[in-house]
């Protein structure tokens, strides 16, 4: 019994990170701070996405998704369509590392401040796992 409880802790301890990640990010676009403001622009540059959209059109959806997909990160009976949601966008958001090398590598496999921001999406995708594993059980 004490091992359930210590792993729904853990599942809702998971949940509040994803959701204080997803939705902190997603405001930081909102509001105009983000860091990330430059990489998105550029990977927006280099995809199919400027034939549908206006960047600033995308780019206030982009971040209004984020906020919506870390709130969604809250209620586990959403958490097999959550799972799926966030793997397109970790792919989404990992794009940068082949299509703008340059904004992410330095010296051979040193990472700038955007790679680094990006790099850290592999921490996101264990602790998406282990959620969706709890979640199963």
């Amino acid at each position: 019994m004490a091992t359930k409880m210590i792993i729904n802790k853990i599942d809702l301890f998971s949940r509040i990170a994803m959701f204080l990640i997803y939705s902190w990010f997603g405001i930081l676009k909102v509001i105009g701070i983000s860091p990330a403001d430059s990489v998105v622009h550029q990977l927006f540059d280099v995809t199919f996405l400027p034939l549908i959209f206006d960047f600033n059109t995308f780019y206030i959806l982009f971040a209004w998704f984020e906020v919506i997909l870390g709130i969604a990160f809250l209620f586990p009976q959403l958490t097999k369509y959550v799972f799926w949601v966030f793997m397109a966008h970790i792919a989404m958001t990992m794009m940068p590392l082949v299509l703008l090398p340059n904004l992410i590598w330095q010296n051979g496999l040193g990472l700038t401040f955007s790679g680094q921001y990006i790099v850290k999406n592999i921490a996101l995708i264990a602790l998406m796992l282990k959620i969706r594993q709890d979640y199963k059980h």
